[in-house]
């Protein structure tokens, strides 16, 4: 089964200890450390649009892409309230093709890390690249390959009154991919129903995406530890990247 084909409908409910506000007031920081200030944004791998709504909610016309038509679904219907809904676009972040560049954009969640590929995720890179007005920034975050590596053999539960969630974490060395299996339970009346996905991330270091930023053309390339204006410290388990493009200083 794709990922995210029977996780959608439960995934904001299974998630709500992520603290998206925080993550845009962590962008909205770096905007204001560059002096950006975006009329433009993409949300790239957008999943069920948590931060597309809260940049458009900031009066940024912005646009979500994400590959999942299923978790765009969730998306649309969580956005149709707005005065100003955001568009959503369905396309992989290699094949990036927006209809209009923008000032911004933002990967959120580790979601370059789905890339299992290295040639799709540079090329991803350079898709990005071009998407961006001149001046234009680029954040995303990343899971270190220490915490992928952690989590061989780990099992973790989520749960709430209609949703059970059971996923088991295996890294594998050779191809430098963390697979989880997730069992899911989820309630349909009087019965449960069960699903199972798989889900894959690649252990990239920030020595290669970085590389592939330069590659690509971006300059002021730098590293932040979690949510953090400050270098990533020893055994950072998540790390934030930003990259201008066109801006030599």
């Amino acid at each position: 089964m794709d990922a995210y084909k029977a996780l959608a409908a439960s995934y904001d409910r299974l998630t709500n200890d992520v603290d998206y506000e925080a993550v845009v007031d962590f962008y909205r920081k770096i905007m204001e450390e560059e002096g950006v200030h975006p009329r433009s944004a993409v949300d790239l791998a957008c999943g069920t649009g948590s931060v597309t709504q809260l940049l458009a909610r900031q009066g940024i016309p912005t646009i979500g892409v994400d590959l999942s038509e299923d978790m765009l679904t969730q998306a649309q219907l969580k956005t149709a309230d707005m005065d100003n809904p955001p568009r959503f676009i369905c396309q992989s972040l290699d094949k990036l093709k927006l209809y209009k560049a923008v000032d911004l954009a933002v990967c959120a969640l580790d979601s370059l890390d789905y890339i299992t590929e290295p040639d799709r995720c540079r090329q991803a890179i350079r898709r990005i690249y071009r998407a961006l007005n001149p001046g234009g920034l680029f954040v995303f975050d990343v899971n270190t390959p220490e915490k992928l590596r952690a989590m061989d053999g780990q099992v973790f539960l989520d749960e709430d009154d209609d949703v059970y969630c059971v996923w088991r974490g295996r890294f594998d060395e050779e191809t430098n991919i963390c697979s989880y299996g997730m069992d899911l339970f989820q309630r349909d009346g009087k019965r449960w129903v069960r699903s199972f996905e798989e889900h894959r991330e690649y252990a990239y270091s920030a020595q290669q995406l970085t590389g592939w930023l330069r590659e690509a053309g971006f300059t002021r390339i730098r590293v932040y530890g979690d949510r953090k204006l400050s270098d990533p410290e020893p055994g950072e388990q998540r790390i934030y990247i930003k990259a201008r493009k066109g801006v030599l200083k």
